[in-house]
């Protein structure tokens, strides 16, 4: 990574993630030698899908890793059972 440029880059990606149209606070940034890896819990696979693309465009050339989880929010399909 060209270091003064990628770390614009990775410090504008990250204003980004936190700003109104996207505000994801979830998503932690981590720089990894060259690379960059892409962590957290994310409400819907379309908000991973929108970070993903956000980040191809912020950060092209740079490799991305994302390890993006996305939370279940759908109901429990049976009840829970206490013992």
């Amino acid at each position: 990574m060209n270091g003064g440029e990628s770390e614009y880059r990775i410090a504008r990606f990250r204003e980004r993630l936190a700003r109104e149209d996207v505000a994801e606070l979830g998503v932690r940034v981590e720089v990894r030698g060259a690379s960059i890896l892409l962590t957290g819990t994310l409400p819907s696979a379309d908000r991973r899908d929108e970070i993903l693309r956000l980040a191809g465009t912020e950060l092209a050339g740079i490799p991305v890793h994302a390890d993006l989880l996305v939370a279940r929010t759908d109901p429990p399909d049976r009840p829970e059972e206490l013992s």
